[in-house]
């Protein structure tokens, strides 16, 4: 086997096969490989998007783009700049995978299914005659003059420049440090919330938009949230995880949070809502019908929560009791209590400090020859596409600056 190449990407995941492909399409003579430390490639891609693999967000203005990304925010405005969703959109045309938005915007493979994408990669990777080399474990990174050499748990590769699309894996971070590398502690972000909480027992599935806070801090996010049977998750939950990770992760995920199921009516506001709701529904029983367009069982479990028993008619709920229901409405207090993993999309805010990275080249500022792409730098984004986005975008800024 030929172990002496131009280039080696090390990590065979989207960033990965997406800049090698790039790479070879720019500089056909160039002899590349990836080398990837599991049995097969492209396996987050398989899992990604319920296996329908969200490539990408139709957000198409940079400035905009970077706003879901609660780290590399500031850096990613000028590659995104160079290669934003549009041109991933124009990219997968090219290479035969036509893409289609949903109504959230995420955007996934018309055919529903990430096995087009992985097909996509291997057959552009066969066609360019880029080495896909798997189980081969990185124990090693030397720097010569002039070259790389890489040792494995099998063979040993030299090259003359080195691009790590690795993700989240601590064995390559803890090489890149020894190396001269700063790297950014990870800590998980997308994660739902452990609640065990009386008014939320027995509503997993319930679903309804609502604004979360969390206590003593400046965290604020709104959007659906989902009610689980381990506790709340959603949108708006993952939302304030993303950008809460470092905070929660020093609270040790024991924190106090405060949901206003009303979303941005405030506490003053419900008070004179619920006063004409009494005064329209006097001989109605408080608890048989929701209102604000909450789910009714919901609705049911706030009012007993505020003390409002089964058979109180709205004429007989006194002041004290209305103000009990809105502060449950607008201002219910739930203590969390752990966390728990989105799915299989694991994703970690940390890695290679993005001050020593150009991101013009995408290269490394401490070492030569050596670049990155992907989540293996200190950039995440919430769900929706957003981190393969920074994936292709890194690949592609490798692809044009590495053979500069």
């Amino acid at each position: 086997m030929n172990s002496k190449y131009d280039i080696i990407i090390i990590g065979g995941g989207a960033a990965g096969f997406f800049t090698a492909i790039n790479i070879v399409e720019k500089n056909p003579n160039l002899k590349v490989a990836i080398l990837e430390r599991g049995k097969s490639v492209l396996e987050k891609v398989r899992i990604s998007g319920g296996g329908r693999c969200n490539v990408t967000h139709a957000c198409f203005v940079p400035n905009d783009l970077v706003k879901f990304y609660p780290r590399g925010e500031k850096e990613l405005k000028g590659p995104f700049h160079q290669f934003c969703s549009g041109d991933t959109i124009e990219w997968f045309q090219k290479h035969g995978v036509e893409l289609k938005i949903e109504e959230d915007g995420r955007m996934f493979p018309v055919s529903n299914s990430s096995q087009t994408i992985i097909d996509c990669f291997l057959k552009a990777a066969q066609k360019l005659k880029i080495d896909i080399l798997t189980g081969q474990s990185v124990q090693e990174l030397y720097q010569g003059e002039n070259y790389w050499k890489i040792s494995t748990n099998q063979d040993v590769f030299t090259c003359q420049k080195v691009v790590m699309t690795t993700g989240s894996n601590p064995k390559i971070w803890e090489l890149l440090q020894n190396l001269g590398h700063k790297i950014v502690e990870p800590v998980p972000s997308l994660f739902t919330f452990n609640i065990k909480d009386v008014r939320i027992k027995d509503l997993m599935g319930l679903s309804t938009v609502a604004s979360v806070k969390v206590k003593k801090s400046k965290l604020q996010a709104s959007g659906p949230l989902l009610i689980t049977h381990w506790g709340m998750s959603g949108p708006g939950i993952l939302r304030l995880s993303a950008w809460g990770a470092r905070e929660l992760a020093d609270k040790k995920y024991q924190f106090a949070i405060q949901v206003n199921w009303l979303n941005e009516t405030d506490f003053e506001d419900a008070i004179d809502l619920l006063k004409a709701i009494k005064e329209e529904n006097s001989k109605k029983l408080v608890a048989k019908y929701a209102h604000f367009d909450l789910p009714k069982r919901l609705w049911e479990n706030l009012v007993k929560a505020a003390g409002i028993l089964e058979e109180t008619k709205w004429a007989d709920v006194n002041k004290k009791q209305l103000h009990t229901l809105a502060e449950q409405l607008t201002n219910a207090e739930f203590q969390v209590n752990g966390k728990s993993t989105f799915k299989e999309e694991f994703v970690t805010a940390g890695g290679i400090d993005l001050r020593e990275v150009n991101f013009k080249t995408m290269g490394s500022k401490v070492l030569p020859n050596l670049f990155f792409a992907g989540e293996i730098l200190n950039i995440d984004a919430i769900t929706g596409g957003f981190n393969f986005q920074n994936a292709w975008t890194g690949g592609f800024i490798v692809a044009e600056n590495i053979n500069q």
